[in-house]
């Protein structure tokens, strides 16, 4: 038995480029966004505002992106099952209230573990998700060359 165990994190440079990607995305769509992104710890790594992002959406990206790592599925999953009488009525006020229920919150996962995650927020859930993926994609980029590099 092993008294401790190891939690790989997402590195600032990757979160780097997941921010870039994220950009490039939201631009392509022509809305700006906020952009969270966190580490396997829940705690913000890194943070993007584009001009034009609402202020109220700050916090609520930065709760996509805890969310989606806390939890380990996307935000968007739960649009099921949050409305009263659903399985899940109420998760929302858990956490403090920073439990985010829209999508734009998406996990980044490396073999099977949660590294960290990417919560966008501005447009539409479904924009929001989609600017998270772009980033989340770009960094699943990285690793694989990373992968291949060491060949």
């Amino acid at each position: 038995m092993s008294a401790l165990t190891t939690q790989h994190n997402l590195s600032l440079p990757a979160a780097q480029i997941a921010a870039a990607a994220c950009t490039k995305k939201a631009e392509s769509l022509g809305v700006p966004m906020n952009i969270a992104i966190v580490d396997a710890t829940l705690y913000l790594l890194h943070f993007s505002r584009m001009p034009g992002a609402k202020l109220t959406s700050i916090d609520i990206a930065i709760n996509k992106a805890f969310t989606a790592a806390g939890h380990k599925v996307p935000t968007h999953v739960y649009k099921e099952n949050v409305w009263p009488g659903g399985p899940a009525y109420g998760i929302n006020n858990s956490n403090g209230g920073r439990f985010m229920v829209i999508g734009g919150g998406v996990p980044i996962v490396v073999d099977g573990e949660v590294v960290g995650a990417i919560g966008c927020s501005t447009g539409t859930p479904d924009q929001d998700r989609q600017v998270a993926q772009a980033g989340v994609d770009a960094v699943m980029e990285v690793v694989e060359k990373s992968r291949r590099a060491k060949l």
